[in-house]
């Protein structure tokens, strides 16, 4: 009869070290450890119950003020081999939320057998890993409750490529920068408010895109390549955006960009963020103006999930090592090919498509989806001023 320890109390360094000591040949099969702000938990399963083993741990327990706990395991219950990633994100992000999630969890048949916390700020966020439960079940009632209770909840599937390398693929306007570049051009040619409906409702799903696109090119007919100049000047990073490529290329993923936008733009956010791939409408341009003409086919949805899988081959990963993050319904191609498809502050046909949603308007929160903790992005900022490296903000 195997037989688990409870060991709870103080934390100090030499605790695991002394239990362990008290085992001395005894064999075991299993062991975890958390440290909660000082507070120890430790669990370990001995393959024999027997009172000389349960006198050494007693002993030991006791000259290092913590308390033992012996719980027999009379017949072990087989290992649960589906695992998730949860991740709840809110500002606020009160317990009742938590409860929530919990409950949803329990519901669809799930238990926690962990959580973390990943951020403090901009945004609190923590890291569940529940066993059990499938993937849509988990995401169609947590979804409902994100609704509920006004936070972010992600699911992704426990696998390999959840450590892997990864590419990360992002839309360009209203996602990776600010406002939507056609929408500042407009205003340039004086037609601002035509094209911003025209926009709201491309974006919205409730017009084609390339259709749309052409219109609204047609309108900045007669726009001289200077004002194009000052609209590239005016460009503004969503927050958060620096730090998140900057952490994904310390990390060795591949980064790009596809966007119904134009070249105009992005050429310049590739060689200022260092970004690996990219793919965008191309103006044409005959005298210093504009045509009201894009050169070549126009970049639709169907375009930006091919570039996706296009970006994938070439950096030799599959598509389950993809992430892909948008706002718009030209992006949802984008976000059902991709292994983890985001929205980012998005219209709500895409919420309701995306396999995670992000509210807050913060990129670097799409860190927290993908388990990278804030203490970790600041302690690599932090060596990287230390060795003399640039870090932007």
């Amino acid at each position: 009869m195997s037989l688990l320890v409870t060991v709870t109390g103080p934390d100090h360094p030499g605790v695991t070290a002394s239990l362990f000591d008290a085992l001395g040949d005894t064999e075991f099969s299993d062991v975890e450890q958390v440290v909660v702000h000082g507070r120890l938990l430790l669990g370990f399963v001995v393959e024999s119950d027997t009172p000389v083993i349960r006198d050494a741990l007693t002993r030991a327990a006791a000259g290092l003020d913590v308390d033992v706990e012996f719980t027999p395991l009379v017949n072990d219950d087989e290992p649960v081999t589906n695992r998730h990633h949860v991740t709840v994100l809110g500002k606020p992000l009160p317990p009742s939320a938590i409860a929530a999630v919990a409950r949803t969890l329990a519901e669809a048949g799930a238990n926690i057998e962990s959580i973390r916390r990943l951020s403090s700020y901009p945004a609190p966020s923590y890291e569940m890993v529940v066993a059990g439960g499938d993937t849509a079940t988990l995401r169609a009632g947590l979804a409902a409750t994100a609704v509920r209770q006004q936070v972010d909840i992600a699911v992704e599937p426990a696998s390999l490529y959840r450590r892997a390398r990864r590419l990360v693929v992002m839309d360009v306007d209203s996602t990776l920068v600010q406002g939507e570049v056609i929408e500042m051009l407009a205003a340039e040619a004086g037609c601002e408010g035509e094209v911003a409906r025209v926009t709201a409702a491309a974006m919205a799903g409730e017009l084609d895109f390339e259709a749309s696109l052409r219109a609204r090119v047609a309108l900045l007919a007669g726009l001289p390549t200077d004002a194009v100049d000052r609209v590239r000047a005016a460009i503004r990073l969503t927050p958060g955006a620096r730090t998140l490529v900057r952490t994904l290329k310390r990390l060795g993923y591949a980064v790009g960009i596809v966007s119904g936008g134009f070249t105009a733009v992005t050429d310049d956010l590739v060689a200022e963020l260092g970004l690996d791939h990219a793919l965008a409408n191309v103006l044409e341009v005959r005298d210093g103006v504009l045509t009201g003409d894009v050169v070549g086919a126009v970049v639709d949805r169907a375009a930006k999930a091919a570039a996706l899988l296009r970006f994938a081959e070439l950096e030799g990963l599959m598509p389950a090592q993809t992430v892909a993050i948008g706002d718009g319904a030209n992006d949802l191609d984008m976000l059902a090919a991709a292994g983890l498809g985001i929205a980012f502050n998005a219209k709500p046909i895409v919420r309701d498509a995306a396999d995670a949603a992000l509210s807050v308007p913060f990129l670097d929160a799409v860190l927290f989806l993908l388990g990278i903790t804030r203490e970790e992005i600041e302690a690599a900022d932090a060596a990287d001023r230390e060795g003399g490296a640039s870090t932007p903000s």
